[in-house]
């Protein structure tokens, strides 16, 4: 035994370490070296894609569907979809547009204009409305997460469409007689030159972190995303946090819309569109598994600044736009097999003796959560 341990250059009486796996570290760091890449490659072809305006431009760009991945990776993670984002992102500027226009109370013979924090508490509810209806079908009522978001993705879209008979809202920056000035405070305003965009950004990311692996709600979400039927066994509310996750969405939708809006000075019912599919892009890129239970927000944030700083880097150095959709398509189903590799690999187990708590677990059909790395 001793020239056994010797040969294999352990010393004895100590367990041997498991041998460095270059392949898997590359797999599991994959955002990040593809941010890397794609950073390295771009400041190669253009000299204006690293300077510092540029990022902060592209940064802006991917705080918008990046604030709709932190709220499509809580969904995934309970395993579920949510399509209707790119809807409520839509109808959350026409809501703003709409209350910053004035509202005309026929009964009082006035219009009134809604200061910009009103404005903004009442699109998040609108967000967070759309969610609720989103949750209730889902967790209440078992409509598969796929066909229930589909459906109200296009009622909310109808909806925005609605508002203005498809005409855009124009001209946000509010009047000082009406008190409701600052709504682009949002979109150009700096904070020690950081746009407020990716501030508020960073703090929706900071809270989901904290929320996902420090609270109890981050453990429910990690145990019913893993097992439903396990979790609920074990007392996990399950349904409170199905809802819960589809609210959550529905307001980072609103808040992305708001930004959006704000950026561009204007609300228009087709904004959004197909953001949906980016969202659930940058979570796919970030390692998160479509079947839920596997997944963290640092991952989702390197997977949106993927998918952000690849698109803006090909508009840059002048690629077809529609090059720009199959560049992104080619990331994704490359994602997805990588994931894929990924969990499959982690999901094997060592074989247990017959009776032993392995070989239980798997005749109950039970999977452990995942927690966040």
């Amino acid at each position: 035994m001793a020239g056994l341990t010797s040969s294999l250059g352990t010393r004895p009486g100590t367990p041997m370490k498991a041998r460095f796996d270059i392949g898997r570290l590359l797999l599991e760091g994959r955002a990040f070296l593809a941010l890397i890449v794609i950073v390295a490659v771009f400041s190669s072809l253009s000299p204006y894609y690293l300077t510092v305006a540029n990022m902060m431009t592209m940064s802006s760009h991917v705080a918008i569907f990046g604030m709709l991945a932190i709220g499509m990776l809580l969904v995934v993670l309970n395993g579920g979809i949510d399509l209707s984002v790119g809807s409520t992102l839509g109808l959350s500027g026409m809501v703003a547009g709409f209350l910053m226009q004035g509202v005309t109370l026929s009964y009082f013979g006035v219009t009134a204009y809604p200061p910009v924090w009103v404005t903004a508490i009442l699109c998040c509810l609108v967000g967070g409305l759309v969610g609720l209806v989103n949750g209730v079908l889902i967790a209440r009522f078992k409509v598969p997460a796929f066909v229930a978001t589909l459906g109200v993705m296009y009622m909310v879209r109808g909806l925005a469409l609605l508002m203005t008979n498809g005409l855009t809202y124009n001209d946000l920056g509010g009047q000082t007689a009406h008190g409701n000035t600052g709504f682009d405070w949002l979109g150009f305003n700096r904070l020690a030159g950081v746009p407020i965009g990716v501030v508020v950004f960073a703090v929706i990311a900071v809270v989901t972190s904290v929320l996902l692996s420090r609270a109890a709600f981050g453990r429910w979400l990690y145990a019913s995303g893993g097992n439903a039927r396990a979790a609920e066994l074990s007392g996990v509310p399950v349904r409170i946090v199905q809802v819960s996750v589809y609210v959550f969405s529905g307001v980072c939708a609103a808040i992305g819309g708001l930004i959006l809006s704000s950026q561009l000075t204007s609300a228009g019912p087709t904004a959004g569109t197909s953001y949906e599919l980016t969202a659930i892009a940058a979570v796919v890129v970030g390692g998160a598994a479509l079947t839920g239970g596997r997944g963290n927000v640092r991952g989702t944030l390197l997977g949106a600044f993927v998918i952000g700083f690849l698109s803006d880097g090909l508009v840059i150095i002048g690629i077809s736009a529609y090059w720009q959709t199959v560049f992104t398509g080619a990331v994704i189903v490359l994602a997805v097999l990588l994931n894929a590799l990924q969990y499959h690999k982690r999901g094997r187990r060592p074989q247990a003796l017959p009776g032993g708590p392995t070989s239980s677990l798997a005749r109950a059909g039970q999977t452990l959560p995942t927690r966040p790395a």
